[in-house]
């Protein structure tokens, strides 16, 4: 049975001028060179060159000075190492080397695609059948680098959605690294991410129980710095310094929009893209609520699933997850818990859909098969489209298939509340496939969203159009529903 869908006219585009000032270190040497031609200027012509350079940008960046500052303190172990009086450097000199360790990055200037969307903690001032919603987009740029964006939006009683005035400027957070960790723990995610054990061994067994981060980091700085380190040493190294680096907190000011808010690329383990963020908002069974999301950190050789959690979207934790089913792309948490149980979608094996539950968030194992591919149209693998949604008539998951010529289609499928792993019903034929004008982009006859909710009895599915822009579709619960019971 066929299920109407409506599509919204409404796009999500790329934007070349929204631009992010990032830190840009040009190898030590050529650093080094840089740092002693600025060192050669007088004060006169300091200033003269920093004038001209914030009278050029700092229109376009909230503070460019702070920032200036802060990427000049990045490479002070370098100006010290070269024998320079650090502290007895002009603020204006300080903050001119800092310009030439920065640059702009436009972070969406290639695609905004992979939404998702969850109630805004606010939902005061508004009239009848309105939501305020958050949408989060994979926004990625130069390099195919990804990060997270935001919009606010308010959805009216007939569905439309009004997006709010995007904001001038786009800040990055303020980053606080966990500084403590439990070395069995931290030892287990090694051996989950298959790190080559002997060098695990050599690094770690000189560390307490209870360790703290800069000495683990300075271990590993050290020993990286060894001009004749064999390749697969490095890669193990880099591998440990990766994970430290997971662990971190994020602070945005508030005096900033949501819209200006970016979740950028900042550890080691995210160097080559934050992906697919799939947001969901969790209420405990104690009756308080969070915003938090799975995504995959991405370096360029090595993923790693983690969870990110926010109570404001202000202030934000990171952490990795852990376990047999942490592992591989497409985990998505239930709303809450069952039977006093975390619940969580994965593709374990990049194929097949599993279940799994945990008595903590970070922490899963004995993965259950789900869903198998079934239909011609997602013969290839079946996952799922963000989190689950909850339904007097069970839990709506909402997929992803991808068939012939690798092209990804959404369906539906229908769970038992107490039970999850029963399913109840599976739509036979996409929910939405990609229409002649979404075919082209970035990739190709791609339909893909990240998480979708329910509003006036309406599903409201964001998804991206082959990896390049994103939009909406508006679905009548009922008839999905019926659609649902009525596929067994």
């Amino acid at each position: 049975m066929r299920v109407s869908v409506v599509r919204k006219n409404i796009k999500f585009l790329p934007d070349s001028r929204r631009v992010v000032a990032r830190y840009f270190m040009n190898g030590q040497e050529r650093t080094q060179q840089m740092v002693l031609r600025i060192m050669m200027l007088d004060e006169k012509q300091v200033l003269q060159t920093l004038e001209q350079t914030l009278r050029e940008f700092a229109r376009r960046h909230r503070n460019i000075s702070a920032v200036f500052f802060r990427h000049c303190e990045r490479i002070r172990p370098i100006i010290e190492g070269m024998q320079i009086d650090y502290e007895g450097m002009s603020l204006d000199r300080k903050m001119l080397i800092g310009s030439y360790c920065t640059m702009e990055y436009a972070i969406e200037s290639a695609a905004i695609f992979n939404p998702s969307i969850v109630e805004d903690f606010d939902q005061t001032g508004l009239e009848a059948g309105e939501k305020r919603v958050i949408i989060s987009f994979r926004a990625t740029g130069e390099g195919h680098i990804s990060s997270i964006v935001f919009r606010r939006a308010i959805l009216d009683r007939d569905n439309n959605l009004h997006i709010m005035k995007i904001g001038n400027h786009i800040d990055q957070a303020e980053i606080e690294h966990k500084t403590l960790f439990n070395k069995e723990r931290f030892l287990t995610k090694l051996y989950e991410m298959h790190t080559t054990d002997k060098y695990i061994a050599q690094i770690m067994q000189d560390l307490p129980e209870e360790f703290e981060f800069v000495v683990l980091k300075n271990m590993l700085v050290e020993s990286l710095k060894d001009p004749l380190i064999r390749e697969e040493r490095k890669v193990a190294l880099e591998e440990i310094l990766w994970l430290a680096n997971s662990f971190y907190d994020l602070q945005f000011k508030h005096d900033s929009d949501i819209t200006e808010r970016v979740i950028f690329p900042i550890s080691d383990s995210e160097s080559r893209g934050i992906e697919d963020a799939r947001f969901v908002r969790f209420v405990d069974d104690n009756g308080s609520d969070r915003v938090m999301a799975t995504y995959t950190a991405y370096n360029g050789h090595t993923i790693l699933p983690k969870l990110i959690s926010t109570e404001d979207f202000y202030s934000f934790r990171v952490m990795p997850l852990h376990g047999e089913g942490a592992q591989n792309k497409n985990l998505a948490l239930f709303p809450r818990k069952i039977k006093g149980k975390y619940a969580m979608l994965a593709r374990i094996d990049g194929v097949n859909n599993y279940i799994m539950y945990s008595d903590r968030v970070t922490q899963w194992n004995t993965p259950i098969l789900l869903q198998k591919p079934k239909f011609n149209w997602e013969l290839t693998q079946i996952g799922n489209c963000g989190s689950p949604l909850w339904t007097e008539e069970g839990w709506l998951v909402i997929t992803h298939g991808v068939g012939t010529m690798r092209r990804y289609c959404i369906g539906a499928s229908l769970f038992d509340l107490d039970d999850p792993s029963k399913e109840i019903g599976r739509l036979t034929e996409p929910l939405l496939s990609p229409l002649e004008d979404e075919r082209e982009g970035y990739v190709p006859n791609v339909v893909y969203s990240c998480g979708a909710i329910i509003h006036n009895n309406s599903l409201i599915l964001p998804y991206a159009v082959s990896d390049y822009c994103s939009t909406y579709a508006v679905v009548d619960m009922v008839e999905l529903l019926d659609a649902l019971k009525k596929s067994k």
